[in-house]
C-alpha cells in the first residue's frame, strides 16, 4: 500500500477557510515595530511565510525582522518559540 500524504496544509479545509473576501491588499503591506504584540492568523490566499496551523490565534511579540518576514516570539507552555511569518499572517493587538 501507499502511505497517505501528511503535507503542511493537510486537513485544513475548515481551519484555513477565508471569511472576509473584501479586505484588500493592505494586510500585505502592513509594518510592525520590535516589541509590538501581534495575533497569528493565517491568510489562506498566501502560502509563503505561513506559520503552522497549530499556532493559529496565538499572541506573540515581534522580536526582529528577517527580510520581508517578522520573527514572532510566543510561549508554548514553559518553552519560548520563535516563528518566522510574513505580515499578512499577523494582526496587531489593540
Amino acid at each position: 500500500m501507499v502511505k497517505k500524504s501528511r503535507g503542511f496544509r493537510s486537513r485544513t479545509r475548515k481551519k484555513l477557510k477565508q471569511k472576509n473576501y473584501r479586505e484588500g491588499i493592505t494586510k500585505f503591506l502592513q509594518e510592525f515595530e520590535v516589541g509590538d504584540k501581534v495575533i497569528i492568523l493565517q491568510e489562506p490566499s498566501s502560502h509563503k511565510g505561513m506559520p503552522h496551523p497549530r499556532f493559529k490565534a496565538r499572541v506573540g511579540e515581534i522580536v526582529g525582522q528577517r527580510g520581508k518576514s517578522y520573527i514572532v516570539e510566543i510561549r508554548n507552555g514553559n518553552k519560548v518559540k520563535k516563528i518566522i511569518s510574513r505580515p499578512e499572517h499577523l494582526r496587531l493587538v489593540e
